[in-house]
């Protein structure tokens, strides 16, 4: 068994690495923004080692640059980018409709497998109702772990459930400050949550490929948008 103290340790690293992942995806940390281990700790009420590992974990995932000399930067990502991991996700995401098409939904009852489809389409119903509210905040969380507990539950496989995560908390990194100056945010939020999740319940494995289509090409669209801005 670990020592408690590092199960504390642990515990209260994650809470931080959670915390500075929602103020970027709020956008009150912003893309370029820097700051220190010690402004962190202070800012928490903590010591320094935990808040140290929660920053070298968001570099990891790409939404932090370290600088030896001046600590800790808000990754900037590119349109380029952005298109990227539209692009990755596509290829990825098509994969696993392509590979399940003939075992999904299982061949025979599975409680497991129904219980979370309803808790995603749950999850969905209120992404979606918030993307047609234009209320942000509340569908960033929403898809987040829609998309979370879709990509566990359809993949199978949490590496590449992990993979598809990643990208989809850095499309959001890069999405927000545009967004929240959008004057047609409403007009851009996808909010197809439910279609999918009703494809993937009927086992229609082309459906469900039709709407990731559709959704990825629509982000790709609006990336297109964004280039006079910031070429």
């Amino acid at each position: 068994m670990p020592a408690s103290g590092a199960v504390t340790r642990n515990t209260l690293r994650q809470q931080i690495a959670d915390a500075l992942r929602d103020e970027v995806l709020a956008g009150r940390l912003q893309p370029g923004q820097e700051f220190t281990v010690k402004q962190i700790a202070e800012q928490y009420g903590v010591s320094a080692t935990p808040v140290r590992e929660a920053l070298v974990d968001l570099c990891a995932q790409g939404l932090l640059d370290s600088d030896q000399h001046r600590g800790f930067r808000v990754h900037q990502f590119s349109v380029d980018d952005y298109r990227g991991m539209v692009e990755a996700r596509m290829l990825v995401v098509d994969g696993i409709f392509r590979r399940d098409a003939p075992r999904t939904p299982p061949a025979e009852p599975d409680l497991h497998y129904g219980v979370t489809l309803v808790s995603i389409r749950r999850r969905g119903e209120a992404a979606a109702r918030a993307a047609r509210a234009g209320d942000l905040d509340v569908l960033i969380g929403y898809d987040i772990r829609y998309w979370r507990e879709l990509g566990r539950l359809v993949a199978a496989n949490d590496h590449i459930a992990d993979f598809l995560h990643r990208l989809r908390v850095q499309a959001w990194v890069f999405s927000v400050p545009y967004l929240r100056s959008d004057r047609d945010l409403v007009g851009w939020l996808w909010s197809g949550h439910v279609d999918l999740v009703d494809a993937i319940t009927r086992g229609d494995a082309q459906a469900a490929i039709t709407v990731v289509r559709e959704y990825n090409a629509r982000s790709l669209e609006w990336a297109d948008r964004l280039e006079p801005r910031t070429g």
